[in-house]
């Protein structure tokens, strides 16, 4: 049976909420709907950063100890304004939606640990839009030893399912971290590959004051330090196998050293084009295709960098395939949410490292 689902997706970029409407059965997208966005205004990213920060030191998942309380609801708040303008700029009603997927916003991701915190208050959103919200994901998956993440890949394949195209596929998503889905035929592999857009924003809010580097531009002017970059592939991350996962800071303890503006920018944008270059000989066949979707699909410079690395395979931005590259994370929950309606498998070992595939989520309704 098709539902309309609505997902809702704030990144690891900080920048706002993705609203993104789909028909699905949890198995093929039937539709496309509109989508929308409900930006975070500056007050309330610098303190979802300050809760990055105290998040370091959460040993509960459940936990909202000082800032983190108010930044769930801030993040709440959020969501509900975005699905409310949505419903409104759309002309829908709250009884039009089968489900929202909400994912809240990631502070902590330690996988190892066995602990994965996403903050938002889902029984206050579902009471806030009068609509039955699906949250918590990850946590089946990391509660049964997986990592968690990535946890798109489900619908990267029915995505994908619909080109007409000879495999391997890739789809990457540049988010503030980067992960793939590997695509050919039944085999489906999915792993983070590094830094995505969150060294290069950080760097960028740090030096020139700006929230990250518009299409690339500024990053075009420098030059690359190849030397750094090898150095830093050296790291052990880069030769583990997937699956595999990453939080948003794991390689904020790398330091440029004191390098000119465009030069750090240049430096850093081609590392995260080098890292994703770099899970080519782990997989089982040479990718043919790269698809690239999320935040980094709009940098022209990243796109550029990575073509430049994945030899002879094409490298496209999801926009050229008629897909809504900005939303597609949005979408996947929407998507996430039916499956897991549905008691589908969202993760698999092959994706997550869980070791059978695995259903998710948690209901709260109105």
């Amino acid at each position: 049976m098709m539902l309309t689902a609505l997902g809702l997706m704030s990144g690891t970029s900080l920048d706002g909420a993705d609203v993104a409407l789909i028909e699905t059965d949890g198995k093929q997208v039937k539709a496309f709907g509109p989508t929308g966005y409900r930006a975070y205004h500056a007050a309330e990213r610098n303190l979802l950063r300050q809760a990055l920060s105290e998040a370091v030191h959460l040993t509960q998942r459940d936990a909202r100890p000082g800032v983190l309380a108010e930044a769930e609801r801030v993040v709440t708040r959020a969501h509900a304004e975005a699905v409310a303008t949505f419903l409104a700029q759309n002309r829908m009603r709250p009884e039009d939606i089968d489900i929202v997927g909400f994912h809240g916003q990631t502070v902590l991701h330690r996988p190892e640990k066995r602990l994965t915190v996403q903050i938002g208050d889902a029984p206050a959103l579902a009471k806030a839009i009068h609509i039955p919200v699906m949250h918590d994901f990850r946590a089946a998956d990391v509660e049964a030893g997986g990592q968690g993440a990535p946890f798109v890949p489900v619908y990267h394949r029915a995505l994908a399912q619909s080109l007409d195209r000879e495999g391997p596929i890739v789809v990457v998503n540049i988010g503030g971290v980067s992960n793939i889905t590997y695509i050919d035929s039944d085999t489906l592999i999915a792993c983070d590959t590094g830094p995505g857009n969150a060294l290069l924003d950080d760097f960028m809010y740090r030096t020139m004051n700006q929230a990250f580097d518009a299409e690339g531009k500024f990053a075009a002017l420098g030059k690359v330090d190849e030397a750094w970059i090898a150095r830093a592939l050296e790291l052990p991350f880069f030769a583990l196998p997937p699956p595999k996962s990453l939080d948003r800071n794991d390689f904020a303890a790398l330091k440029l050293g004191d390098v000119a503006p465009a030069d750090g920018a240049a430096t850093l944008t081609a590392f995260t084009a080098a890292a994703i270059a770099r899970v080519i000989p782990l997989l089982p066949r040479r990718p043919r295709s790269w698809i690239v979707c999320g935040g980094g699909a709009r940098n022209l410079t990243m796109l550029r960098m990575l073509r430049e690395r994945v030899g002879s395979a094409t490298v496209e931005a999801a926009e050229t395939l008629g897909w809504a590259s900005d939303a597609i994370e949005a979408q996947a929950f929407g998507f996430l949410a039916v499956r897991g309606l549905k008691g589908l498998p969202l993760s698999y070992p092959a994706t997550t490292g869980v070791p059978m595939p695995m259903t998710g989520g948690v209901i709260a309704r109105p």
